[in-house]
């Protein structure tokens, strides 16, 4: 399947700070519009990231693999009224992303290792979702929350959002508990803004946004997660039994 068929998004990501996006935050709001699912503070985003046995997804984001992907089940303001299993697909700095919707049952049992529901699927990414549970141990391995402010933009489908409150759980995959212990995994003040568009980015985002020399192409929240909690853990934890 072509990059056209599959409907790929360019991405772009900045580490910027709090003054920079007060700054960019008072450019945009004249020339685009708050998501309508989000309130001025915007929403929580909480997900559950898996990975396999070889840490697949943490290496190839690592070593700048090409094209690479990974899988999240996620969920908003820590409610269960909307839970997605999400795989996210990227070839350099475009972006695939798929959706099939679970309820809070299903979640728990494929936290507790139970997958036999997914292969009776008639969604085609819970099936394959399923071979990569039984044949690659894919297992939850980390827990990220943080607050999203999300703009909007019809030309272009431009989406710009500003993710403040990195965190990640430690010591639990309890995805629906709002109690949860978190750690920041962030500088203090720091915070991560994203730039998706389909077709074209406006000269007038592009006259907003960072520079290119800040663009932090070779940083995700898993992998901030995953290093952050790494020594709760160890590299051994897939050699446990589950």
């Amino acid at each position: 399947m072509s990059m056209n068929e599959d409907k790929y998004r360019h991405e772009l990501k900045y580490l910027i700070n709090e003054p920079e996006m007060s700054s960019i935050m008072t450019r945009l709001s004249p020339i685009m519009t708050l998501d309508p699912n989000a309130t001025d503070t915007g929403y929580v985003i909480r997900s559950i990231y898996f990975d396999d046995m070889w840490q697949s997804a943490y290496e190839e984001k690592n070593m700048g693999i090409f094209g690479r992907k990974k899988y999240r089940i996620r969920i908003y303001n820590y409610s269960d009224k909307s839970i997605k299993l999400e795989r996210k697909k990227k070839q350099g700095n475009y972006i695939f992303k798929e959706s099939a919707k679970l309820t809070r049952s299903e979640v728990e049992d494929i936290i507790c290792g139970r997958y036999d529901f997914l292969l009776k699927s008639d969604n085609k990414l819970l099936r394959e979702f399923y071979i990569e549970c039984i044949s690659n141990f894919m297992r939850p391995r980390t827990i990220v929350d943080y607050e999203r402010i999300p703009y909007i933009m019809q030309e272009g489908t431009v989406r710009v959002t500003f993710d403040r409150n990195v965190r990640s759980a430690v010591l639990s995959n309890d995805i629906f508990d709002p109690e949860l212990p978190t750690m920041e995994v962030l500088e203090p003040g720091k915070l991560v803004m994203e730039v998706k568009y389909t077709e074209f980015l406006p000269q007038m985002i592009r006259d907003v946004v960072p520079p290119k020399s800040q663009e932090m192409v070779a940083v995700s929240k898993y992998v901030l997660s995953c290093d952050m909690t790494r020594y709760l853990y160890g590299w051994g934890y897939y050699n446990q039994e589950v």
